[in-house]
């Protein structure tokens, strides 16, 4: 297992008009699986192939195991990267993509085999060794490009969306067994995604990203519930968090949170909520409406799971809440979380 550790780090591209990485300090625990979340362009694929020696970083340090590898190449750092496009090499067997590697690192071919075929069985692909990779699904093929990763014995695996090219219900699959490969083997793993659903499903710690820039860094369930500024907070979460203008601080709270006040004990934030549009998703009722009572009218969502059962339609006011533990303060000028 590795401690992977960037610092101060800077990537800059068009003769330093484009800032991809923007002065990030980062570090991974031994045998984690840390995830870089943010949307297309923030960097954060940018950062992946840096730490892989992919690309040169304009300055900062890349170190591994506390040793400096900025200027090393990426053979030579003990990693190994999967790409969302698996890069197979359509004229070989799975066997013969799963050993390349080993190949070319002039390992004897009883040990290529015995690790090939220990990675197969791990990966549940041993009976696909003599399959080309056109007769293999996109899942399958996923499973080649993690196999051949995982015979160079790697420090760190580095992944960059290897999902996305997998429709929904193959991409919830696969998501867990990436989980459960990366538990066996133990080995410390970044991850990179849009996908907020892949980040919390995925992560022991998310680090969101946004133009170029770690926003928040830490466990999902904290960059959910206690997100540092309005980006965390309306980027993760789906509906996003609500936002209500107050003056010069914005009052956030989760559409779960938001809840007819009959269902709701103790101290709660009261809140008028005026039902436009409704909407039946998964077992919950998603209700858009305009809130007041707090702040400017604003447009919010609430969630209602299956067990509230109270009665809500378009075009009526209810009187709804937020339990005052649910909710979170923003400066409205920084975007940054406050106290009050």
């Amino acid at each position: 297992m590795a401690i992977v550790e960037v610092a101060g780090l800077v990537k800059e591209f068009d003769s330093g008009k484009v800032r991809a990485i923007d002065s990030v300090d980062l570090a991974t625990k031994e045998g984690e699986y840390l995830v870089l979340l943010g949307p297309s362009g923030c960097g954060k694929t940018t950062l992946l192939r840096t730490i892989a020696g992919l690309e040169q970083p304009t300055s900062g340090q890349v170190l591994i195991n506390d040793t400096v590898v900025t200027h090393l190449p990426p053979r030579a750092r003990q990693i190994a990267m999967v790409f969302q496009s698996y890069a197979l090499y359509p004229h070989k067997t799975v066997l013969g993509n799963i050993v390349f590697p080993l190949r070319a690192a002039r390992v004897n071919p009883q040990e290529r085999q015995r690790k090939a075929e220990w990675a197969a069985g791990l990966l549940g692909i041993e009976h696909l060794l003599a399959r080309k990779p056109r007769q293999l699904s996109g899942g399958e093929r996923q499973r080649v490009a993690l196999a051949r990763a995982l015979v160079r014995d790697p420090q760190v695996f580095l992944l960059d969306e290897p999902l996305s090219n997998l429709d929904a219900k193959l991409r919830a699959s696969a998501r867990d067994e990436l989980k459960r490969f990366q538990q066996e083997v133990g080995t410390t793993t970044i991850y990179v995604t849009h996908d907020q659903v892949e980040a919390m499903g995925l992560g022991d710690r998310i680090a969101v990203f946004s133009q170029g820039k770690v926003r928040q860094i830490g466990p999902p369930t904290e960059v959910y519930d206690d997100p540092a500024d309005t980006f965390v907070a309306t980027f993760i979460g789906s509906p996003p968090m609500n936002l209500v203008p107050d003056g010069e601080k914005l009052v956030g709270f989760r559409p779960e949170h938001l809840l007819p006040a009959t269902v709701l004990n103790g101290d709660a934030m009261r809140i008028e909520l005026a039902v436009q549009r409704l909407e039946y998703l998964s077992g919950d009722r998603h209700l858009y409406g305009t809130a007041t009572g707090i702040g400017e009218p604003t447009r919010v969502i609430s969630r209602l799971p299956a067990t509230v059962t109270e009665p809500v339609e378009p075009g009526q006011t209810y009187d709804f809440a937020v339990n005052r533990d649910k909710v979170r303060y923003f400066d409205a000028a920084s975007g940054l979380r406050t106290t009050s």
